[in-house]
């Protein structure tokens, strides 16, 4: 009996341009003798924030579990393409320009995600040649909308503060795959490092003198320009790393981003040399190096956090006016949140209450739980 062989076109690795493996000859043929099946053609269209979108990595394995013979390409913007590195999960990564555009306009696909609530997202998702979009589109009126009932949920949260802030109890990984269509199972977020970059680690440490005694604590201390206000103090970074000075194999690294460069700056005049001021300026990968050396993480709601989720870091989280309900530490980690202040959380840019949810937060707690972690290392 012959082996059973299927069309070229229809194998993942033919492109029309050169042969899938050195000397092969399928061209030849018209078929294929090594069948990578492209299997459904679908498309993620992410363009949120960078935190947004390694927390959306999460939902591949539900795809994968769904459709298991896929081809799984993904577009984002280029500050966020870096993140998807690695990703075993995903054939192609389209950065957000025309070039890109072009070539997903003229493809044919079989399913489209939608997951951005952004008229730039939603009116591109409406120009492909796709079977079946889900998430979010957008109307004549350059109005957003669902376009599966499954995805209601979520289009109703952003409408409805209440349910948002006081009544939602659902992360936003369950959020988002729910309003997939997808069976939710608290996968992880996919945010791997190659092994140059897990040497770039380890180098790193043994310049630092970092032994294997050591607990690492990692200090993000800052977020995006978009919502400062999730920013602790400098005092209080301060005051928090001077206390875990006083205790033995604990090493203190300041993290973040070209925006944080000043912030960490500053605190690394008041404390010393004693603490690591890691580069900010270096791009996105080698601040993931960065934060990768770390044990446990220190952060508010921002992209580092979800950074460090993605590495399995211990977290610990502090909260106020971002909904701490919507994250998920996969039992890694603790949510300091502004217990009994009525006006947290909010999504505010101006606070007119003095950033009172920051002022509360527990540093003597943030401290407990890294002591009790070492404990456990």
């Amino acid at each position: 009996m012959s082996k059973k062989i299927f069309k070229i076109e229809n194998c993942k690795n033919f492109t029309g341009y050169k042969p899938c493996f050195p000397f092969s000859e399928c061209h030849q043929k018209g078929r294929c003798e090594k069948p990578n099946p492209i299997g459904k053609r679908i498309l993620i269209i992410n363009l949120d924030a960078m935190g947004a979108v390694v927390q959306t990595t999460s939902m591949l394995k539900a795809i994968k579990r769904k459709f298991p013979q896929s081809t799984i390409s993904w577009i984002t913007l280029k500050n966020a393409v870096r993140l998807l590195d690695n990703n075993p999960f995903l054939d192609n990564v389209y950065e957000w320009n025309a070039e890109s555009w072009l070539v997903l306009q003229n493809l044919k696909w079989d399913l489209v995600y939608s997951a951005d609530k952004t008229k730039l997202a939603c009116s591109f998702a409406k120009t492909l040649k796709s079977k079946k979009n889900l998430g979010f589109g957008i109307n004549e009126n350059g109005v957003i909308k669902p376009l599966n009932k499954e995805a209601k949920y979520l289009f109703k949260l952003g409408l409805d503060d209440n349910l948002k802030f006081k009544l939602n109890k659902k992360v936003g990984t369950e959020i988002l795959q729910e309003a997939m269509q997808l069976n939710f199972k608290r996968d992880e977020y996919i945010l791997n490092l190659s092994s140059e970059e897990e040497e770039f680690c380890a180098k790193y440490k043994k310049e630092n003198n970092i032994s294997e005694k050591d607990l690492v604590v990692g200090f993000n201390t800052g977020c995006s320009n978009l919502f400062q206000n999730k920013k602790m103090t400098i005092a209080q970074h301060v005051s928090i790393i001077k206390k875990l000075l006083n205790e033995k194999n604990i090493k203190i690294v300041l993290l973040g981003g070209r925006e944080d460069t000043e912030r960490n700056l500053e605190i690394s005049k008041i404390i010393g040399n004693k603490i690591i001021n890691t580069p900010t300026t270096e791009g996105v990968r080698n601040g993931i190096c960065y934060e990768n050396i770390c044990d446990v993480v220190v952060s508010g709601d921002s992209f580092g956090m979800h950074v460090a989720i993605g590495l399995k870091k211990f977290v610990i989280a502090w909260f106020g006016l971002s909904c701490w309900s919507e994250i998920d530490l996969y039992d890694r980690g603790v949510k300091l949140i502004p217990e009994g202040l009525q006006c947290a959380p909010c999504w505010k840019k101006n606070c007119p209450y003095d950033l009172e949810c920051i002022q509360m937060i527990d540093l003597e707690k943030i401290v407990t739980e890294i002591l009790n972690y070492k404990k456990r290392k």
